[in-house]
This record gives C-alpha cells, structure tokens and sequence, in this order.
C-alpha cells in the first residue's frame, strides 16, 4: 500500500489568516495526495501571545481545514493555537475527508521563548490512523526529545509541523534523520521560510524514509514536496532488521515527564 504525501513550505504571513489560507490553496491547488502537510501555526505564524490569535475548535482556521480536507477527498494536517476550557494549546490538527478532526497539544513548549509561559503542555501521545498507516502527531520542539518520539511498535510516520529557526538548522535537518532511523519510522518534518518578528526560518523541509535516507526536501524556498510512503517496503525492512525486539521497556509518567524501566516497576 502507498500513501502519497505533500509538504507545503512558504513564507507566513504575519497574523493574517486569510491571506495564508489563500496561499497554502494556490500551492496545493494542482496537487493529487492522500495527507497534506503544514508548518506549525500555518495561519498566523509563530506567536507566543495567544490572546491575540487563539481561536475555538469551530473556529475560522478548523474549518478551513474541514473544506479543504473535504474537497480535496484527503487529509489535512497543521497547527494553530487553541483556547478550549480557558486555556491555549500549540494544537496539532489531523483532519480527515469526513470532518473527524484528531489533535494532539504539544507536549514540550519552547520555554526558552516564553511559550511556556502562556500555553498549556500536552499530556496525551496521539496517534491516528489514515490510509493504512497510523500517523504519531507531535509539533516542533517535540522533535529534540526522543523519548515522546519513541515507537512502541504503534505507529509508522512522525509528524512534525514546526516552525524551527534558521539559526538551528542543522539540528533540525540531523533530527529527522535520527528519529526516522531510531523508530524505523517516516518522518515528515514541515517547516516555514521568511522571517516575523523576532526569527528567520530557513524551511528545509524534508519527508524522511525509514532509514533515514532522504525521500524528498527543500531548502531555503517556497514550494511543495511530495514522496509517496510504502507501508509494504516498511513491514519487510521491519521484519528483516527488528530493532525494537532489544529495545529498553519504559513507561512514561506525566506528572512529571520521567521515565522508569518497566521491569523495576
């Protein structure tokens, strides 16, 4: 079975929604895939003010999300900032043809920029399953911290909209590669360019193969990557060279985000 991904990479617009909206349709107005995938707060760009860009689950950018997820017969995949229940979530989005909305709030805020500050962490590791394959929904900074990425033998693409600074590149670009070839997973990292603000964004968007080995990336440029994801290709390779069978057994406790082997439980 192949899944057919696309990777949308430009310049955001800062805090206006819909003139991103109408850019990200221009870029994938002649694509044919099964996922689309944008960079983290695609609508608005990167903000740690959330007062001035939250919006509800019903809100203008979600169901953007639902009409293109519709129209377009495939899923959608990005992050915008969430007020639900009196506080706001970095809320990853994985939007489903039918409207079925799956999200995961991220789990390791960028305290260093103050978005700890004002958002609320995640506690759930979410995985969704879409077109044969099941999908770990994770956001940026979550790509630095291996243990929230590690693959328990439940899931077969990371995701990671991010928006990750130029000046950090090269981690970003290394990163990709150690949790695809950690996990013996894909990894789709979704990333902006230009610059808001405070920060420039080098984009260096890239689908990685299992691996490790790059299926497809872009570097400091507007434009659309695609690759397409063979879960076939991925059980054999599995198969062949089961790493996970002399993995370390662990559970994750959230109160305080520590790990313990299980077999000293």
């Amino acid at each position: 079975m192949k899944h057919r991904v696309a990777v949308c990479q430009y310049d955001i617009e800062w805090r206006n929604i819909p003139a991103n909206l109408a850019r990200v349709e221009r870029l994938i107005a002649p694509l044919e895939a099964d996922c689309i995938v944008l960079p983290e707060m695609f609508a608005t760009g990167f903000s740690t003010d959330p007062t001035s860009i939250a919006e509800p689950m019903d809100g203008q950018t979600v169901e953007w999300m639902r009409s293109v997820a519709a129209h377009r017969n495939c899923a959608i995949v990005g992050t915008a900032i969430i007020e639900a229940e009196g506080k706001f979530y970095n809320r990853t989005l994985f939007v489903k043809p039918s409207g079925e909305i799956t999200h995961s709030d991220k789990r390791h805020l960028f305290s260093i920029g103050g978005e700890a500050d004002q958002l609320t962490a995640g506690t759930e590791r979410v995985i969704v399953e879409w077109g044969g394959l099941r999908w770990l929904l994770l956001t940026c900074y979550d790509l630095r911290f291996p243990v929230w990425s590690r693959n328990r033998g439940d899931y077969d693409v990371a995701l990671y909209p991010a928006s990750w600074p130029a000046s950090r590149r090269f981690a970003w670009q290394t990163l990709l590669r150690a949790r695809a070839i950690e996990n013996e997973a894909y990894v789709i990292g979704a990333n902006r360019i230009g610059s808001d603000p405070t920060t420039r964004y080098s984009g260096d968007s890239a689908i990685i193969g299992f691996k490790g080995e790059s299926l497809a990336e872009m570097g400091e440029k507007e434009g659309v990557l695609t690759a397409e994801l063979d879960l076939q290709e991925l059980e054999v390779f599995r198969e062949k060279f089961p790493t996970w069978q002399d993995a370390d057994k662990f559970t994750i406790f959230n109160s305080q985000f520590t790990t313990i082997p299980i077999d000293d439980i």
